[in-house]
């Protein structure tokens, strides 16, 4: 590799996975590594530490390099959530040898910087949970939601859908709510006898009804389920809810930007996004919405590139996405 090349290095470390990317400072991928989950709230420090520790190596295995030889780093981490934890991940991160200018931000962050058209405005998370993050356009200021679901009063991601759906087949069991298709649904993916057993299951911890099983009830909602139907404008709604809560607190009401929309649950289409863009044009009525396309561990490349003071333009992104999507 030439001496002059120029190495940066972004990762993303989630709750399912981490990724590492090496790139050059014109774009070009030099290196992909992938590991495990990285999230300290389910893995620990050690966790999140062997994990990047795995994806590095790899990465640096493919590119031929030293990890010594990394200029700049942006990372995108699941769990980053409050300023106090920032100084326990560098330490985690430092554990693997990596001594370079680093920008640590919330995974969240990632689909907003690889996404947006200018770099800044909402990013949103649905998958199987779920997570809502904005800056300005200048980055001095962030808004964002607490990250800590439904028990904190946020939704709506694949387990609090499937949560919400598990409370209303119990209404419809005990005559508290309307009869719904889900019930018969739930019993199948439960592998229970009927739903006496189901709920009985459920509260032993015998079965479990998880976000795996969520595009039941999208399905069941396209046959006409009306209960279904009232769930998924329910999750929506409180997807909309989010976003206009961090409009708020960003003052964007009268801008026009960008809201990028990030994770499985947006498979769903419209039956998904409409009641979510309604409840935000309320209160943001030039909000754009777009779908993530690229890998979120481009945003942290596109960070590190940021953090060495190199221009990233629109051909240095279109060849950074091309080339990840290519090996993941």
């Amino acid at each position: 590799m030439s001496p002059q090349r120029k190495i940066l290095l972004g990762v993303d470390i989630g709750g399912t996975k981490t990724h590492a990317l090496l790139v050059d400072e014109n774009g070009a991928v030099l290196g992909f590594g992938k590991a495990g989950p990285g999230n300290h709230e389910s893995v620990g420090w050690d966790g999140l530490t062997g994990a990047l520790q795995s994806a590095l190596d790899a990465a640096c295995k493919e590119a031929g390099i030293h990890i010594d030889a990394v200029l700049a780093a942006g990372f995108g981490i699941g769990g980053l959530d409050w300023d106090a934890q920032e100084q326990a991940t560098r330490k985690a991160i430092g554990k693997t040898g990596l001594r370079c200018p680093m920008k640590l931000v919330n995974d969240t962050i990632l689909g907003l910087v690889a996404g947006a058209t200018e770099g800044w405005g909402v990013a949103v998370v649905s998958g199987t949970g779920c997570n809502c993050w904005g800056w300005n356009r200048d980055r001095t200021r962030i808004g964002r939601v607490t990250g800590g679901g439904t028990g904190l009063g946020e939704g709506a991601g694949a387990s609090e859908l499937m949560a919400e759906a598990a409370k209303a087949v119990a209404r419809a069991w005990t005559k508290r709510g309307p009869a719904t298709a889900l019930s018969d649904v739930f019993v199948e993916c439960a592998g229970a006898r009927d739903l006496p057993d189901l709920f009985e299951g459920l509260m032993e911890d015998r079965y479990r009804l998880d976000a795996c099983s969520a595009p039941r009830i999208f399905e069941t909602a396209a046959r006409g389920d009306a209960v279904a139907q009232g769930l998924i404008d329910w999750a929506g709604t409180e997807i909309g809810e989010m976003i206009a809560a961090v409009v708020r607190q960003l003052e964007f009401q009268k801008l026009e930007f960008d809201v990028v929309m990030i994770g499985s649950m947006f498979d769903a289409g419209p039956v998904l996004t409409d009641p979510m863009r309604r409840k935000v044009q309320t209160e943001a009525p030039r909000a754009r919405f777009l779908r993530l396309s690229s890998p979120p561990v481009v945003g942290a490349a596109i960070l590190a590139l940021e953090q060495g003071a190199f221009t990233v333009s629109e051909q240095v992104k279109t060849r950074l996405a091309r080339e990840t999507i290519a090996r993941l």
